[in-house]
């Protein structure tokens, strides 16, 4: 049997991806439009978790597949061995050598990560060719879509912590060895301090943190025994688990390590919550340490916790300084997909020209965004102030102030006179060749306060958050629906009953 972590990380990963992409692509070979220049934008359209933001994340892991993004031998000789309905092999041989002989050309735009964005925003712009922009959707949508819900709930979780640290302690529940490595990351970049992934930290460089489980405890005839052998053998590091029993039993016997540790010359480092009244336990064990005289050591607490039931505790008084949050933040428990996809909105014709594409659907928010677009983020000197979507093909010199919900043209708004504004999409690649310097990974973390301090409270907010200002630019909002209104009317004209109401 072949190791599976050989086989999956030690080889090409340019077949992870949907395999409607390759028949998609072998049709495009076939249709003699492979080379076609073709734009497709990647975006969401719902903040997760009934949240005001999302925080852009996973653009350093979407370089490292693009960068290695060719087809390898083997690759090829799988695709070989795929067959049709006929029990005939499915692609032809000269197909099988034109993915040889392809070289990665297109060029990606990208908000950087770490940025604050919002529905309908495109968070990726590819251009190139139609077959090599097709061929990416599954693998960037998998990469940004999981990176960019974790980095949205750790700041959530952040946020309601205040100035109490959180540590990501999610890997024995996380979904598999890579979701567990990337919900680290991403759980990194979204304020979290530190992680308890050791192989994350190598990787990644994040901070590790962790001292002893219950199962240490158990092994020992006594609990106090066990406290006094770990402070022995680490006693730099002593976070004593004080609930394998009974907790405020647990932190007595914590402050009897304590007070020998200080004839060493050494400090406890505190004490650790898993179970029961974190409120209460909190607030009683404080009481104990500091009347033991160890106001510094901390207290802190983990157990299924997440931003709701944190902001709880803190409602309640909780003394606890640092949270371990888990299950709830490396599964995104309460949303497990942020639903990001990937459209295109432009071809160009055999003549050369740029010719825009919708897509159509009863519901609203499917309706895609035709164009090639960037987004303009307007700004004081300390807010953001709105978010502008435009096409860069029909803008104009941007003479229009007025950007309306792609969801909802009722809902509009007019950007404040004399803003400063930067365009979020920045060049990443140009022609297949990487131009974009990539930022620490700390440097992220700290784009990510940054960003969270310019949005207002009310949008940052926990519950029911303010709408932040984001939409399409007027002249594209409104070539938008004449187009929806030119292709209804066609519609209704094939069907034999033309609408004379529609006026184009």
């Amino acid at each position: 049997m072949n190791s599976f972590f050989q086989t999956v990380y030690k080889s090409s990963l340019t077949l992870l991806t949907d395999f409607y992409q390759l028949t998609m692509a072998y049709g495009y070979w076939k249709s003699g439009i492979s080379e076609r220049e073709s734009v497709f934008h990647l975006y969401f359209r719902k903040n997760p978790f009934n949240s005001g933001f999302t925080l852009n994340s996973g653009l350093e892991l979407a370089i490292d597949y693009l960068n290695q993004f060719r087809f390898t031998d083997d690759d090829l000789a799988y695709l070989r061995t795929i067959k049709g309905a006929d029990d005939l092999v499915l692609f032809e041989e000269e197909f099988i050598t034109y993915l040889k002989n392809m070289s990665f050309s297109c060029n990606v735009d990208a908000i950087p990560e770490g940025t604050v964005v919002f529905p309908y925003e495109p968070l990726l712009r590819i251009s190139g060719p139609l077959l090599q922009c097709q061929l990416l959707e599954t693998p960037l949508l998998n990469i940004i879509n999981f990176h960019s819900l974790i980095s949205t709930k750790a700041a959530r979780v952040v946020s309601v912590a205040g100035p109490s640290q959180v540590l990501e302690f999610g890997l024995r529940r996380a979904q598999g060895v890579d979701g567990g490595l990337s919900a680290s990351r991403a759980a990194f970049i979204g304020g979290c301090v530190a992680t308890s992934n050791t192989l994350a930290g190598k990787i990644f460089g994040i901070p590790v943190r962790g001292t002893h489980s219950h199962s240490w405890v158990m092994a020992f005839d006594s609990e106090i025994e066990s406290f006094f052998a770990f402070a022995r053998a680490m006693p730099n590091n002593t976070i004593f688990l004080v609930d394998t029993y009974n907790s405020l039993e647990g932190v007595k016997k914590a402050i009897e390590v304590a007070n020998w540790l200080k004839t060493q010359g050494k400090k406890m480092g505190g004490i650790r919550l898993d179970s029961g009244d974190l409120a209460y336990l909190s607030i009683e064990a404080r009481k104990l340490l500091d009347k033991a005289g160890y106001p510094d050591a901390v207290i802190v607490a983990s157990n299924d916790l997440d931003e709701n039931v944190i902001a709880s505790l803190k409602e309640q008084g909780a003394q606890i300084a640092v949270w371990g949050v888990g299950t709830q933040l490396v599964t995104a428990f309460d949303q497990p997909a942020l639903g990001a996809v990937y459209k295109i909105s432009a071809i160009k014709s055999s003549t050369g020209i740029w010719e825009h594409r919708i897509k159509l659907s009863e519901q609203s928010m499917k309706i895609s965004t035709p164009g090639i677009l960037q987004v303009r983020r307007f700004f004081n000197k300390s807010l953001f102030e709105a978010d502008m979507i435009y096409d860069i093909l029909n803008s104009d010199k941007l003479k229009s102030s007025m950007i309306i919900d792609p969801e909802d043209f009722t809902r509009f708004c007019k950007i404040p006179k004399n803003c400063d504004y930067e365009d979020l999409l920045v060049p990443v690649y140009r022609d297949g060749k990487l131009v974009y310097s990539l930022p620490k990974l700390s440097e992220i973390r700290e784009r990510t306060f940054i960003q969270l301090r310019r949005l207002h409270a009310s949008i940052r907010r926990l519950m029911n958050p303010h709408h932040y200002p984001a939409g399409l630019e007027k002249k594209l909002h409104d070539y938008k629906l004449n187009l929806i209104y030119k292709f209804k009317k066609k519609d209704l004209i094939d069907q034999g009953t033309p609408d004379l109401s529609i006026d184009m």
